[in-house]
């Protein structure tokens, strides 16, 4: 049917597929464009001419970044706060300086790195050294106190400490396998309806 909607034919109409990638990953990566053009077919001495008449519709499709569901601050904050506490209570109730050292140092770097996770993710750029930071810590307590629980057979805190510490192993491999923390909605790009 022609644009007119007096019934001709239309032929296939020629698209224009546009892709441009940015490497970086505040940009949004691929955005894809397609413009259709609708041609009308006349009949001039008994021959048909396709003449194409102007772009009817216009589609313009973001693809949006692969991106975890949940940001790697939202669980490392409360963890390193934990670990943190853990240590500090532990020290008020066994007065043992090990105990304290590992809390603190643990706990202070884990609390660091999931802040300073939060403040880059809000600038748009890529926290994902600072999410390797957090598993590689997570990875170290969760060895640590797999060894102590390994000795002592002490369900608590050593065992909850190295349970924990794997569930966040695992969440620290989610969010990078899934491509790390989604943007922030100022730096989203927008979607764009089709327009008709």
């Amino acid at each position: 049917m022609s644009s007119d909607g007096s019934g001709t034919g239309m032929s296939s109409s020629p698209t224009k597929i546009t892709f441009n990638y940015s490497p970086e990953a505040s940009r949004p990566p691929i955005e894809v464009s397609a413009k259709s053009y609708a041609s009308t077919e006349e009949n001039i001495d008994g021959k048909g001419v396709s003449e194409p008449v102007g772009p009817v519709q216009e589609h313009i499709v973001t693809q949006q970044k692969k991106a975890a569901k949940i940001h790697d601050f939202c669980l490392g904050i409360p963890f390193g706060g934990l670990v943190l506490s853990g240590g500090i209570a532990g020290f008020i109730f066994t007065r043992n300086s090990t105990t304290l050292s590992t809390g603190v140092l643990f706990g202070g770097a884990l609390l660091a790195l999931s802040t300073f996770s939060l403040k880059v993710w809000r600038q748009g750029k890529s926290s994902l050294p600072f999410i390797l930071g957090q598993a590689v810590l997570a990875t170290a307590l969760l060895w640590k106190n797999f060894q102590t629980y390994s000795m002592t057979l002490k369900l608590f805190p050593t065992g909850f400490y190295a349970f924990i510490s794997a569930a966040m192993l695992g969440f620290y491999f989610y969010v990078v396998m899934s491509g790390g923390n989604p943007p922030p909605k100022k730096f989203r790009p927008s979607v764009v309806a089709p327009s008709e």
